[in-house]
């Protein structure tokens, strides 16, 4: 393992500004995709007072979202290969998606059609941005330093999402000391503060990440034209890197596991009778215990390994999940949103480190395009069926038994992987 490069250097300065933009990103995800869109979209602008309506609408909106990203994951990652403009990209997506955010504040009661549609936006530029954003890790990192740099960055993004989710939450409780008429009017406002955010701390990496030079680069249409060519030829070199499609296909099952919980918590919580704030608050727990495990998950990944560190990770996701079945009190919750806390960005952190160990060098923005798309093809499963098995069965609680499967599947497929950790790409040829 490397250690991170001295203070005051150039290197340094790269990888914290790379790692900020989780910082920077974070907060959408945990904000509005997981608190407050699930809440406003069951209690203000969903108006038909059936609960399982609006979780069907969640899961729809995050389907479709998780869609159209899927369709647009392997172009994204084939041009962002083909061009030295990953931080264009980049900014662009996330310029798109923190206006989509602050927008949701301009829909009004009852307005659901417009809500969704501007958090689906916001998705997709937010999943997106990621592609770019997850191939630039080989740019600011040795492989000896992935592990690390890339649980940096969910650290930062949990302790981010974590900072301005108290400062939302209190505008939520005491809106007249922030000179807000209501907590509706918060919630709103928080949205706005979302995009803001989200923005503002992107600026570090567009200044002081450094693109490598690549030879002829090419860009705009030329770029789209070859990367629509390339994806056909990278599906055919994924297939003969037995080592990438077998863990792609166990990230897809895991992950989808990881995203519903993720993405459907508080409308679960909501739906067996829980308190929305208590709820939100729960999420800060996870954020505030999120920190240093996801840290600590980093330095697991390079003493035991990637895999196993993984392996630990959807084992607690499982007991997590088959105890929510049962769970009727609120402590359950908090206690329930820790364990999440202690597992989920180890989880997606060393999903990510341990995947750019294996992908062939030069082709991390066309690998990632894919990592991304199973990523996004998976959560069109998990949220939609969660959706559909509460509408079809009025059983909040039967609908989570779903997510056991994939969680389930996901490990069954990972324990097959041949362990990268000591081998190169290449290497795992078959």
């Amino acid at each position: 393992m490397q250690s991170m490069p001295p203070k005051g250097s150039a290197e340094r300065k790269a990888i914290l500004s790379w790692a900020l933009y989780d910082w920077a990103n974070s907060v959408f995800l945990l904000i509005v995709a997981s608190a407050f869109f699930p809440v406003f979209l069951k209690q203000y602008w969903n108006t038909d007072g059936d609960p399982s309506v609006s979780t069907l609408l969640l899961g729809a909106a995050n389907s479709g979202a998780s869609i159209i990203v899927a369709l647009l994951a392997p172009i994204a990652g084939a041009i962002a290969d083909r061009g030295a403009a990953k931080k264009k990209y980049l900014l662009a997506c996330t310029v798109v998606a923190a206006v989509a955010t602050a927008a949701l504040s301009l829909a009004g009661r009852g307005e659901w059609q417009a809500a969704v549609l501007l958090f689906i936006l916001a998705s997709i530029g937010f999943s997106i941005a990621l592609i770019f954003y997850d191939a630039l890790l080989v740019t600011v990192a040795t492989e000896g330093q992935m592990h690390m740099v890339s649980a940096l960055g969910y650290g930062l993004g949990y302790l981010g999402g974590g900072l301005l989710l108290i400062v939302n939450i209190a505008m939520t409780i005491w809106p007249h000391v922030f000179g807000l008429a209501d907590s509706a009017q918060a919630v709103r406002a928080s949205f706005i503060l979302v995009g803001l955010w989200w923005v503002l701390f992107t600026i570090p990496l567009v200044v002081f990440v450094r693109e490598r030079s690549i030879p002829e680069t090419i860009g705009g249409r030329a770029a789209i034209a070859a990367a629509l060519r390339q994806i056909a030829a990278t599906l055919r070199e994924v297939r003969k890197l037995r080592t990438v499609w077998l863990f792609l296909l166990a990230y897809w099952c895991y992950i989808d596991g990881v995203y519903t919980i993720a993405r459907m918590a508080v409308d679960y919580g909501m739906a067996i009778g829980l308190k929305p704030t208590s709820l939100i608050v729960a999420l800060l727990i996870t954020q505030l215990v999120g920190f240093p495990a996801s840290m600590a998950f980093g330095y697991a990944g390079t003493r035991i390994g990637a895999k196993a560190a993984i392996l630990a990770g959807i084992l607690a996701y499982i007991g997590a999940t088959a105890w929510s079945y049962y769970m009727t009190e609120l402590w359950e919750f908090f206690v329930l949103a820790g364990m999440i806390g202690i597992v989920q960005g180890g989880v997606q952190s060393l999903s990510r480190s341990f995947y750019a160990r294996l992908v062939p060098p030069g082709q991390a923005g066309e690998f990632f395009g894919f990592f991304n798309m199973v990523g996004k093809v998976a959560t069109v499963l998990g949220p939609l069926m969660v959706g559909l098995a509460a509408s079809f069965t009025g059983s909040p609680r039967l609908s989570i038994l779903a997510v056991l499967l994939l969680f389930i599947a996901g490990a069954s497929l990972l324990v097959l992987v041949e362990d990268g950790e000591s081998s190169s790409s290449a290497d795992a040829r078959p």
